[in-house]
């Protein structure tokens, strides 16, 4: 059999250091101790006052040390966190590692980085001090592989810490002979003015104010840059004379400050002073923002003192005199920013002038009716393209500072109804992200407030919708089956209310219960109302949720043509939900034993998932691929798309994840003949299996790889590689499982299919976008005996009356398949009729006497 099946083509970014935006100048000699030093150490903090140059050098670090990390070095700003949780769940970010349910997401973390080559530099530690330092102690402990540099004003105090005082750049002193151009801070000021005034260099005639200005800043180099910009529209020495001006006037300042703290706000001041009133106004206004672009300064700082057609030209003179920085573009537009100490000291200014209250409210309405445009359009028939689609997810994941900014000032406001808003716009984006546990606690900061501050009921029962999405996506079906039903009673309530949203998650939770009835009831009514909104997002979505509860009742044709109804509902319309019903799609064919259909389906979902680096999917979509190789004895494709899959699973730290692709590892690793390794791997994914809680729904296959291990090394060899194995951590195991092994045969088509590992109510699983499927949670139950579940399927059906033929075509596989089955059974069980089989499932209770055939009854 030939399947075409597709390369795994993700790998982990060696980091996301940000390329130099302007030439390093200088710290030659720190750089190369500070090399040197992180051989040795394992936590470094580069400490010092603002300006001083601490995330510039910690970033050139970094990038000269980047090569020495397998994976990479990682730059997580901590200047959005605005709460000790947010240290953790930024750092988690970074690494798109999602929360797991009922486990800390510090642990998870750890879990995920355990055994990595990775640099971690933690930029602006000073306001959170405390959370950063406990989560640097608990990455440390358990990654010993891991190396940490922080930028703090603060020491973390971390056992094993080394703290590395940044110092000034190097200053001629006032009678020095030596060539100016050899200090430090010369050199920088001399680099940065001839950028803003090319020419520009040191002579005779400047030598002096240059290096009077340097001396008067303290080598500061934010001062500097600061000064620099200047030279546009000064000379050296009017610079010079107008700073020295500058610190006398605020000679009589906090003089318990410190030195180089007075200088920096001196400069700052200073240059701030020198604006003319529209550049200052601007820039004051521009501190409400975490990042912006062009447009979005235009929306909230314009007004009659700033007409929007000014804004671009004062902020082109903002970025030329050093105080505005340009940052990456995103979908193609610039974006823009400013560095902390310019932020708090503008911040400081719009305070003063009474403007906080007007740009915080204007910046919570731009940031609503952003996420309202992209929401309104991103899930509509026709226009925008796909490619527009995904530039508004990068849009939103670009915001996302700003998103939280703007619904925290509506709980501190108590303005629940913008706030609701933002939360039922934004979810999308948390969903498809997986980063839901911020937006799930900020929904219920939102619902809990009084009587008199809530929202519309129809906005409340959305949110409850919502955050019962949000709850599935975390695997807390009891609460999200809470907040469904609350959800429904409010929707039901309110004249404007729409139940659709809140029907589906009923039916998804209903049938993770094995209420199958009621799930289909749910299911139907969630259609039926989506179709009477007229919301076609919805209505495919419900549609899919329809077919996973079709495939979990058993009826896959019918779920078949829902999901089918499914793609044409969504047709045109936003991928990711496409992409979701196609690996639904992909389950339902595996089920039923078509290979090539398997293939095609989990293929096209899996390009869209790699277009939103929708890492979980990906790795079940990878994992699912791998069985179907394995399947059809295609072994080299069943490895690289296995362990793709583990190493996706272990980056988002999702245990569960990593757990069923160790599983499928080990039947790998037994299909290729190496029954120890398989056994290992077997027995690590048991016990992380154990560890979580979970049932497997792979038991049997577990079970058949320590059999088989029993059978082929013997039961004492087999059960002390078992052993090694329950003590491997997963990363351990993951790596046991992935380690090259030498060619063998392939096995035969006739060995027991893994791609039937899973029931069909299985198929239902990728549709929600979240979660195990049925029949995979908590209260799995084991299929009895040694058979797999496709064998037990075929045992009923024996115990039916059915022929070969006939089970065959009740189960869409080949009657010579089925006669496979059959003679699997027989030699598991050592029967040699089909009513030693009907005896064996009535006394399972896997089929209740009456529903045997009448010869199969007379037989047994």
């Amino acid at each position: 059999m030939t399947l075409n099946f597709p390369a795994a083509a993700w790998r982990p970014e060696a980091g996301n250091i940000p390329a130099e935006p302007n030439a390093f100048v200088g710290r030659e000699r720190d750089l190369a101790d500070l090399i040197s030093m992180l051989g040795h150490v394992r936590m470094l903090t580069l400490f010092g006052p603002g300006g001083i140059g601490k995330t510039r050098l910690a970033l050139k670090l970094a990038a000269e040390l980047t090569p020495d990390f397998a994976d990479g070095a990682w730059l997580v700003d901590l200047a959005e966190a605005d709460s000790p949780d947010r240290v953790v769940s930024l750092v988690a970010g970074a690494f798109g590692i999602r929360p797991e349910p009922d486990r800390p997401l510090a642990d998870t973390l750890a879990e995920a980085l355990r055994g990595q080559s990775l640099l971690l530099v933690l930029d602006t530690c000073e306001h959170l001090v405390q959370a950063s330092a406990e989560l640097v102690q608990r990455l440390l402990r358990g990654c010993p592989e891991l190396r940490v540099i922080a930028t703090s004003r603060e020491a973390l105090r971390v056992r094993g810490e080394v703290i590395w005082r940044v110092p000034p750049l190097g200053l001629p002193d006032a009678d020095a002979n030596a060539a100016m151009g050899d200090y430090e801070a010369i050199t920088l000021f001399v680099t940065r003015a001839a950028a803003v005034r090319p020419g520009f260099g040191l002579h005779a005639s400047n030598s002096a104010a240059v290096a009077d200005i340097c001396r008067t800043l303290d080598g500061v180099p934010l001062a500097i840059e600061l000064a620099a910009a200047r030279v546009r529209t000064l000379s050296a020495d009017q610079i010079r004379n107008r700073l020295a001006s500058k610190f006398e006037l605020l000679a009589f300042g906090d003089r318990t400050a410190p030195l180089r703290q007075q200088t920096l706000r001196a400069t700052v001041e200073w240059s701030l002073d020198l604006l003319t009133k529209a550049e200052r106004k601007l820039l004051s206004r521009l501190s409400v923002f975490h990042g912006w672009s062009l447009e979005m300064a235009e929306q909230v700082c314009a007004d009659g003192q700033i007409p929007a057609s000014a804004v671009l030209d004062l902020l082109s003179a903002l970025i030329d005199k050093s105080l505005v920085i340009v940052d990456a573009e995103v979908g193609g537009n610039g974006r823009y920013r400013l560095l902390d100490t310019v932020r708090e000291l503008s911040a400081e200014r719009a305070q003063a002038d009474g403007e906080s209250p007007a740009l915080r409210t204007a910046h919570r309405d731009c940031m609503l009716a952003l996420v309202t445009d992209i929401a309104g359009r991103a899930f509509l028939r026709g226009a925008p393209s796909w490619p527009e689609r995904v530039d508004m997810y990068l849009r939103v994941l670009a915001d996302r500072a700003n998103f939280g900014i703007a619904i925290l000032y509506c709980i501190q406001h108590g303005d629940a109804d913008a706030g609701l808003r933002l939360c039922n716009a934004l979810s999308s984006s948390w969903l498809a992200n997986g980063d839901v546990s911020d937006g799930a606690a900020w929904i219920d900061e939102l619902l809990a407030g009084t009587p008199q501050a809530q929202a519309p009921a129809g906005l409340r029962a959305r949110a409850l919708a919502v955050r019962s999405e949000l709850a599935f996506e975390q695997q807390d079906y009891t609460g999200a089956a809470r907040f469904a039903a609350a959800g429904l009673d409010l929707s039901r309530a309110c004249a404007d209310g729409n139940p659709a949203s809140a029907l589906r998650m009923q039916s998804l939770t209903l049938l993770l219960a094995g209420r199958l009835s009621e799930a289909a009831e749910h299911a139907d009514a969630a259609l039926a109302a989506a179709r009477h909104a007229r919301d076609p997002w919805e209505e495919g979505i419900s549609l899919a949720a329809r077919a996973a509860v079709l495939a979990g009742q058993g009826l896959l044709d019918e779920a078949q043509a829902s999901y089918e109804q499914a793609l044409e509902a969504l047709s045109g319309n936003n991928r990711w939900g496409v992409a979701n019903v196609l690996s639904g799609l992909g389950l339902l064919a595996r089920a039923r034993g078509d290979a090539a259909g398997a293939v095609r389906y989990f293929s096209d979902a899996l390009v869209i998932y790699r277009q939103i680096d929708a890492r979980p999917e990906m790795a079940r979509c990878l994992g699912a691929i791998g069985l179907v190789a394995l399947a059809v004895t295609d072994l080299a494709t069943a490895r690289t798309s296995l362990s793709e899959s583990v190493r996706l699973n272990l980056a988002t730290g999702q245990r569960l994840g990593i757990a069923r692709s160790l599983a499928a590892l080990a039947a790998l690793a037994a299909a290729v003949g190496d029954y120890e390794r398989g056994v290992q791997v077997a027995a690590a994914a048991q016990a992380l299996f154990e560890t979580i809680g979970v049932r497997p729904a792979s038991v049997s296959r577990l079970q058949s790889v320590f059999d088989q291990g029993r059978k082929r090394l013997g039961r004492e060899a087999a059960d002390a590689a078992a052993e090694r194995g329950r003590v491997m951590s997963p990363r351990q195991a993951a790596a046991l499982a992935m380690a090259s092994e030498p060619a063998v045969p392939a096995v035969p088509a006739s060995q027991p299919g893994w791609i039937n590992g899973h029931d069909q109510a299985a198929a239902g699983s990728a549709v929600t976008g979240a979660g195990p499927g049925p029949g995979q949670g908590p209260d799995e139950r084991a299929w009895p005996g040694p058979l797999t579940e496709r064998e037990c399927e075929v045992a009923k059906l024996i115990a039916e009356g059915l022929s070969n033929r006939a089970i065959g075509h009740k189960l869409f596989i080949s009657q010579s398949t089925a006669a496979r089955h059959v003679a699997n059974i027989f030699a598991k069980l050592g029967f040699n009729t089909r009513a030693q089989v009907t005896a064996w499932v009535v006394k399972a209770g896997t089929i209740p006497p009456e529903l045997t055939s009448p010869q199969a009854r007379r037989l047994t």
